[in-house]
């Protein structure tokens, strides 16, 4: 019986992980956006966040099998518990990753000085989401802490967009709509380093039982 659990719990991990990946593509896709509409694969993304929708009812199912077949003990319930919470998280980045194409689909943005930050933010919020993955399989408790502190840098990079942003704006040939496009598209990207925090959050008290605030 204990051998079959472990299976299916090695099942649930894929999953997660599958969905953490499609979490990095849809990310990456959406900000490929920021070079122009005609670099935006609207198909493509949606496609993904239909994956996404489809996932996160796969893995409900799967953990909630888990809870009333397997009667779990305590840390095997945390884990479960948490994958629960995580995959909210992660078809919240689906959609936000979503908005952000819808906000790059109509026009190419041309705040050349901005644009490389918001880029920046959009690698580093991806390469949270994964490693925040990777820290709920490898169950490493410091994995999920380096995550939680990368948040930072993403919090300095919004800061800095918006300083140059409302410096634009005092211009007298800025283009307002724009500058409200970019830093709507850095306002999403900050909410998903806020999911990745999450996260890793999850994934800690999965390991210790110790839910931060």
């Amino acid at each position: 019986m204990r051998s079959r659990f472990e299976s299916q719990l090695e099942a649930l991990q894929k999953d997660m992980m599958y969905m953490g990946g499609l979490c990095e593509e849809i990310i990456s896709r959406s900000a490929e956006g920021l070079a122009g509409p005609d670099r935006l694969d609207e198909e493509a993304i949606q496609q993904t966040y239909q994956q996404m929708e489809e996932l996160e009812r796969d893995i409900e199912a799967r953990c909630l099998k888990l809870l009333l077949r397997q009667q779990p003990v305590a840390r095997d319930l945390r884990t479960i518990s948490s994958a629960l919470k995580m995959v909210y998280d992660m078809k919240r980045i689906g959609a936000q990753s979503s908005e952000v194409a819808d906000l790059t689909s109509h026009n190419t943005i041309h705040l050349v000085d901005e644009i490389p930050l918001v880029k920046k933010m959009a690698e580093q919020v991806s390469q949270m989401v994964v490693a925040s993955l990777d820290a709920f399989v490898k169950e490493s408790e410091a994995l999920a802490q380096e995550v939680i502190a990368k948040d930072d840098t993403v919090d300095r990079y919004f800061g800095t967009i918006k300083e140059k942003l409302a410096t634009y704006l005092g211009m007298e040939s800025a283009n307002g709509d724009q500058a409200i496009d970019l830093l709507m598209i850095a306002k999403y990207l900050e909410r998903i380093g806020d999911h990745a925090v999450n996260i890793a959050k999850w994934v800690q008290f999965s390991i210790t039982g110790q839910l931060e605030g």
